[in-house]
């Protein structure tokens, strides 16, 4: 059974996410864009887990994707590739020791910001479509 205020509560907060790190990325924010591309996709997965009633736990995109699996659909190649692909921005877009010299803003530019971006976006169209199967 649907939880559909915890759903529209979890993927409000996701859509307001993609929604602030594009403003980042037009800023020119590029690694922050990234971060946040890859939260808004953590948060939209979560809102399909939680609204389930599953244990949304964790960090790692590609792991809730395997949890939503779990719910019995089926997460297409494109939806998987891009939750790996964000996972990649989960700690080097903010941490100056994840790189050998300099800090992450250095190493992010708009071609990665755009990527990220139209990963998250491809994230929560496919949650978007999952909710609207199901209820």
């Amino acid at each position: 059974m649907w939880d559909l205020a915890e759903y529209r509560r979890w993927f409000g907060q996701a859509e307001h996410t993609l929604a602030s790190a594009r403003r980042d990325a037009e800023g020119s924010d590029y690694s922050w864009a990234c971060f946040k591309a890859e939260q808004a996709a953590q948060l939209a997965l979560k809102a399909l887990l939680i609204g389930q009633g599953v244990a949304a736990f964790g960090h790692s995109t590609r792991e809730l994707v395997e949890k939503v699996r779990g719910l019995g659909l089926e997460v297409p190649h494109q939806v998987e590739d891009a939750a790996r692909g964000l996972e990649r921005h989960y700690i080097p877009s903010r941490y100056p020791d994840a790189y050998p010299s300099g800090s992450p803003y250095q190493f992010y530019d708009r071609e990665d910001a755009e990527r990220a971006l139209e990963q998250a976006q491809a994230v929560l169209d496919f949650v978007r479509g999952a909710m609207a199967d199901a209820t």
